[in-house]
């Protein structure tokens, strides 16, 4: 069976560093970070008492009072990223079969807020089980797909996928097999978390995976720095449009770039910590590269993971080594969480989106806030340091681990028609 080809035709975001895709390019090739102090709670016992929020949000401009008491954050994040790429793909939806187009939507925890607040009420009461009637709906991961249908009348297929911090570029690698095997013909796809929470960071600080860089914000998310001391937790949500290849010709839609293939992969190693010699990190980019009929050489981009831990940085970069031999001193190497912070759950599809956008603009967006060189890293690597680069890039991977060893790879092609 003949595989059908993919592109993308839409593109939304909403970021800690741009409310859409404009201003979200911007400040990724202005090299702009998204860290500030937390707004939402008072973090006087915190240990981290900053994060990557989402700016100048609010969300009675997007939806009516009663849509906003029946969406979590995380909810909200995900109908606005995907409004804005279900217009961008200037796809009429009065013409085209709603029972071929899908929503596979990413999440690692959902509606992390709304369970923390009701059971806080909960446990403030008298041990009468009074809870909010929306508070299933609201907190359960799959309810952002399935309003993204419900909003759209979507009827293909529908469902979110939960890898932890892997979550968005699992749901875009199932939302591109779908369209591969000619199940349908767009794929809305992507993911969104809104886990800047009193539980989300309190438990993330009792990990120690949290920076504690509270006299720096801006300054704290700084992948492969030697002094990194974890990563900076972000908000938002990132939506792509997939679309059959002939079906987006047909309609002259435009199309950003062509998604190549995926890879998937398991440490099998540690609840949270990465193999050290990176094993499923090679694992997950070989996959990469073969389900994308690549060569090594081939690719010209990699966004990291790069979470800005200590542990995970040097790993993923041995593994790159590993994989590209002596092309890896080569590729543009970045990691965008410098900027965004880590999304978790909708990281891969914001970082997917930026390198999409990269390859349209040959400008690969730089990694930044890298003062001090670390000797376990291999300084003839390009690392993309503190300013954009400009390339052709013709070739773009993007890398998204969660925990549990869940590995995912995404490839994109600048259009070969």
């Amino acid at each position: 069976m003949e595989l059908k080809r993919v592109v993308v035709t839409g593109l939304g975001a909403l970021t800690p560093i741009g409310n859409n895709i404009s201003e979200y390019w911007e400040a990724l090739k202005t090299g702009k970070s998204g860290a500030a102090p937390i707004t939402y709670f008072d973090t006087t016992l915190f240990k981290t008492k900053f994060a990557c929020e989402i700016k100048n949000f609010n969300a009675n401009d997007h939806f009516d009072r009663k849509e906003v008491r029946r969406l979590d954050r995380f909810a909200q994040y995900a109908l606005v990223a995907s409004d804005e790429a279900i217009l961008d793909s200037g796809v009429d939806l009065d013409v085209v079969d709603k029972y071929r187009i899908g929503v596979i939507w990413g999440a690692g925890i959902g509606g992390l807020e709304t369970f923390q607040n009701e059971v806080i009420d909960f446990a403030k009461g008298d041990g009468t089980p009074r809870f909010n009637p929306f508070f299933i709906p609201k907190m359960i991961a799959d309810i952002a797909p399935g309003n993204i249908s419900i909003k759209h009348g979507f009827m293909g297929p529908n469902y979110a996928t939960v890898s932890a911090c892997a979550s968005s570029a699992n749901a875009m690698i199932d939302a591109l097999n779908y369209i591969r095997l000619g199940y349908s013909d767009i794929m809305v796809t992507g993911g969104s978390e809104a886990a800047v929470t009193q539980a989300g960071m309190g438990g993330f600080n009792s990990m120690h995976a949290l920076s504690t860089r509270n006299d720096d914000p801006q300054k704290a998310s700084r992948p492969f720095d030697a002094n990194r001391d974890g990563f900076v937790l972000g908000e938002g949500g990132g939506a792509l449009i997939l679309e059959e290849y002939e079906h987006a010709k047909a309609r002259g839609a435009k199309i950003y770039a062509e998604v190549i293939g995926g890879g998937m992969s398991s440490d099998a190693y540690h609840m949270t910590a990465p193999h050290p010699e990176g094993t499923g990190v090679i694992a997950v980019m070989k996959n990469c590269l073969e389900n994308s009929g690549l060569k090594p050489e081939d690719v010209d981009t990699i966004n990291t993971h790069g979470t800005s831990t200590p542990l995970g940085d040097v790993a993923e970069l041995k593994a790159i080594k590993n994989v590209f031999g002596d092309h890896a001193k080569n590729i543009n190497i970045n990691s965008t969480k410098s900027m965004t912070g880590h999304l978790l759950g909708a990281a891969g599809a914001v970082e997917a989106i930026a390198s999409i956008l990269a390859m349209q603009n040959n400008l690969v967006p730089p990694t930044i806030n890298h003062e001090t060189a670390d000797e376990n890293i291999d300084p003839e690597l390009n690392l993309t340091l503190n300013k954009p680069q400009e390339r052709n890039i013709k070739v773009a991977m993007s890398n998204t681990f969660g925990f549990g060893g869940h590995n995912a790879c995404v490839a994109f092609k600048k259009l070969d028609e």
